[in-house]
């Protein structure tokens, strides 16, 4: 097998595993930089996984290939909404923010098996049909690109560009933008942002609910592509994956995406070790363990020089330092 074929291999298994992390991870960026911790990306993906499936296995027999793209729309609104209660929580309660973001997830695994078992009597739900899903794509022009183009722009999910675009755009928003200014503001200095008339509360309510929305996109994207039912192990730690993401990223959209394609080329290979020549003689259960292995060394290595909003973590009452 030649380094052309092995990379062809590797690449868009690497772009299509990192798009959820992507998302998440952009939507932890929001909510930090406004000054909210987040630890519930995962329970936000639990979410997005599930309403994502829910909705294909209801619609899909009407909408047709529109199914995954209203599904997503959904999805976000959801997301949304259930952030809400972390919002809700950090920002008007002052509550513990990790606190709060830890009982999220719990809340949104145990509330989504709790739905499945009502709606489909059993621990997880109907497979989604092939028909309604996303659908790999070849890029018109830039898959003919000589060496490049078969490896970034053939054979890939359409998910995969859509989640970089989604960062760059990010990036536009929160360091280019007067709506982004206000974001840093009271992430890093609320009583000043106060003092030149912002709403801190309702600057970081929308930063969590974005948050929530591109958590729940990332989550449903995983489940349509890849396990195409819900259940308890639908989302297995890759909201932590995408939280490590973040800081890895040191809380930058940009730096988000690229330690995000990083942990997803490590989930990539776990799955398409068995095709390389060196991974295929491995132990099955390296290769699975590999992307939290990689997760825990690059933080450990990494957290102590990564400096997260000033204000992050701390509740903010007006008028007061």
């Amino acid at each position: 097998m030649s380094l052309m074929d092995i990379l062809a291999i590797i690449i868009p298994s690497a772009l299509f595993f990192s798009a959820p992390l992507i998302f998440t991870a952009l939507g932890g960026v929001f909510s930090e930089r406004s000054g909210i911790v987040n630890i519930g990306l995962e329970g936000l993906m639990v979410v997005g996984a599930f309403t994502g499936i829910v909705f294909n296995l209801t619609f899909a027999d009407r909408l047709g290939e529109l199914t995954p793209w209203l599904s997503v729309l959904a999805v976000m609104i959801i997301g949304a909404l259930f952030s809400l209660i972390h919002a809700v929580a950090s920002i008007t309660f002052r509550a513990d923010q990790v606190v709060s973001g830890v009982a999220i997830n719990f809340l949104a695994l145990g509330g989504a098996l709790f739905l499945v078992k009502k709606i489909y009597g059993k621990g997880q739900t109907d497979q989604i049909s092939s028909d309604a899903v996303f659908n790999k794509i070849d890029v018109k022009f830039l898959s003919d690109i000589p060496i490049i183009g078969p490896l970034l722009f053939s054979n890939a999910y359409v998910t995969s560009y859509i989640a970089i675009l989604v960062a760059i755009i990010s990036w536009y928003v929160i360091y280019k933008t007067p709506f982004g200014l206000r974001l840093r503001s009271v992430g890093e200095h609320p009583l000043a942002a106060d003092t030149m008339g912002i709403n801190v509360s309702r600057m970081r309510y929308i930063a969590v609910m974005i948050s929530g929305a591109l958590g729940g996109i990332g989550g449903s994207i995983y489940a349509l592509i890849i396990s195409r039912d819900f259940s308890h192990a639908t989302i297995s730690g890759q909201g932590f994956m995408a939280l490590a993401a973040m800081i890895f990223g040191k809380w930058h959209p940009i730096g988000a995406l690229g330690a995000a394609l990083f942990f997803g080329l490590a989930q990539s290979l776990s799955f398409t070790g068995q095709m390389i020549p060196g991974l295929r003689d491995l132990p099955t259960v390296y290769l699975l363990i590999a992307p939290y292995v990689l997760t825990i060394l690059a933080l450990t290595g990494f957290i102590g020089r990564a400096d997260a909003p000033k204000a992050s973590g701390t509740p903010y009452i007006k008028g007061k330092r």
